[in-house]
């Protein structure tokens, strides 16, 4: 008697298999912006263009990288833009009493460190909400900015962070470098690091993590640190760029910031993560405001062109194998 094997069904093919765009939403993304906005104006992909987006798109690639991994244990941080911007001004603070630039550094490094410690903390040991701890920490963060600025913009004027915005190696700029490492550094510690594997165990299933001896809210804590510390470097990246330490907080880096990491293709239900797809969501979107921009398209209309793409790519997430 000769038995016969069942053969798998075939795989469908790439074009029809809604989980497989969804997964490389950003990268298709960014490869049609580039084209039409190329055949719209041949001047968006001129070598200065690419490095004025390169450049801008370095601090939302920092914010993103913080988010995907708070993201990816099934949270979410609504404290990114504040924290930047408290940093930012702890960084003026510092700045105009003297201190050299590397005190500074590191000054708004601690602060952003600091709000995301207490965020993890209460996150994590406090077991409150997320949500209702970052929208806290978000109005905390920014109304201190504004206490300690006196609501009054600081002029940062320094030959090296105006080398960290303007230098670079060709249309490389050191910021795009800096962002560049730490992107492939986070990469790292996703996924070949005990660390990672904690992470996305807890994201993935929390009651299975802690069964297995993992600390989820060590865990929780170290992740919202980390989105803290990200956003005290992108803070770093600001005031080079701008020169000044502005105690307005800037929302869309927010918005952008949980933008690149749904466009990435980042589980928002924890358990999935990645770091390429939020750099990649992070290009996006710069690219898409750059190329508006260069069309004429007022601004007012930026936003909502964002949130089109966020909604069109949560919506394929449905499919995501």
């Amino acid at each position: 008697m000769t038995a016969h094997a069942t053969a798998a069904p075939p795989a469908p093919a790439f074009w029809r298999d809604p989980g497989q765009w969804a997964d490389r939403a950003a990268a298709v993304g960014l490869v049609v912006l580039v084209v039409i906005f190329q055949i719209a104006n041949p001047t968006f992909l001129s070598a200065g263009n690419i490095r004025s987006m390169l450049v801008a798109s370095a601090i939302l690639v920092v914010l993103s990288i913080g988010q995907a991994f708070v993201v990816a244990t099934g949270g979410i941080d609504l404290s990114v833009a504040s924290t930047m911007t408290f940093a930012a001004v702890l960084f003026g603070f510092g700045f105009s009493r003297g201190w050299g630039v590397l005190a500074c550094c590191l000054l708004a490094l601690v602060g952003g460190g600091l709000v995301g410690l207490a965020c993890g903390v209460l996150v994590g040991r406090g077991r409150i909400t997320d949500f209702v701890v970052t929208l806290g920490a978000l109005s905390a963060a920014s109304g201190a900015a504004l206490v300690i600025a006196d609501g009054k913009p600081v002029t940062v004027i320094d030959a090296g962070l105006l080398a960290l915005s303007a230098g670079g190696i060709g249309p490389i700029g050191w910021s795009v470098v800096i962002a560049a490492v730490l992107a492939v550094g986070a990469h790292v510690l996703l996924f070949r690091t005990r660390l990672g594997t904690h992470v996305l165990a807890v994201g993935g299933n929390p009651e299975a993590a802690t069964a297995t001896g993992i600390s989820v809210a060590r865990i929780k804590t170290v992740v919202y640190t980390l989105s803290g510390v990200l956003a005290g470097i992108a803070a770093i990246l600001l005031v080079s760029r701008v020169g000044a330490a502005e105690p307005a907080s800037n929302t869309s880096f927010l918005l952008n910031s949980v933008a690149a990491v749904v466009l990435g293709g980042v589980s928002l239900a924890g358990g999935r993560g990645t770091i390429t797809g939020p750099v990649l969501g992070a290009l996006l979107l710069t690219a898409l405001a750059n190329g508006l921009t260069l069309l004429g398209v007022s601004p007012f209309y930026q936003p909502l062109a964002v949130g089109i793409v966020v909604v069109a790519a949560a919506f394929l997430t449905r499919w995501r194998r």
